[in-house]
């Protein structure tokens, strides 16, 4: 049995400051997540003098500037445990949300075998590539985060990074680096019906 000290001892851990209130696991969610947008920070720096269309090196800059900002606000929520002074921004992407379906021949590609190589295609497959695994990271963390505001920090950040990587996927599509096939109108219709709904159980 635990004595009276031990057992205050036990309570007392759910009534830590702020700036603790992390769980272990926690921390370690948060640390792969931050690293990650770090990583791509700093990868920024080196495509950004590799890259040749305009239209791709604002939209670079911009992400650039969205990470910072959220990199800032993340650290301060995790060294105060309290509401950041600079809240979760809004990223407004600046392409349209046509995308061009179907199929052209290309030539195969072949991994470069220099940094004189490396093209807008390239470059704008790294931007979504990080994209995608910041989204990934940032979700998985804010799953199971103790902290409530440093959770919110990462739930609100997770729409604007999907958005950044929409952006860099109609950004191809338009340039045929991301093609999209589609199936046959009849394959397509049995998808499509392939559910039905349910009986809505909620109480209104």
């Amino acid at each position: 049995m635990l004595n009276e000290q031990q057992n205050q001892n036990l309570q007392g851990s759910s009534q830590m400051p702020a700036q603790q209130s992390h769980g272990g696991h926690e921390m370690f969610d948060v640390h792969e997540a931050v690293s990650g947008l770090v990583g791509s920070m700093e990868q920024s720096l080196l495509y950004e003098q590799h890259i040749q269309d305009p239209e791709l090196k604002t939209m670079l800059q911009n992400h650039k500037a969205y990470m910072s900002l959220t990199y800032n606000t993340i650290v301060e929520t995790l060294k105060t445990g309290n509401e950041p002074s600079v809240k979760t921004q809004t990223y407004n992407m600046a392409q349209s949300n046509d995308v061009l379906y179907g199929m052209k021949p290309s030539q195969p590609k072949t991994p470069a075998q220099s940094a004189t190589e490396l093209n807008d295609q390239c470059i704008s497959s790294f931007m979504l590539g990080n994209l995608k695994s910041s989204a990934t990271a940032f979700t998985m963390t804010a799953l199971e985060t103790t902290n409530p505001v440093l959770r919110r920090v990462f739930a609100d950040s997770v729409p604007h990074i999907i958005e950044m990587a929409y952006e860099v996927f109609l950004y191809q599509n338009k340039h045929q680096y991301y093609q999209v096939p589609q199936l046959k109108p009849e394959d397509m219709q049995i998808y499509r019906n392939s559910f039905s709904p349910t009986q809505n159980t909620m109480q209104h």
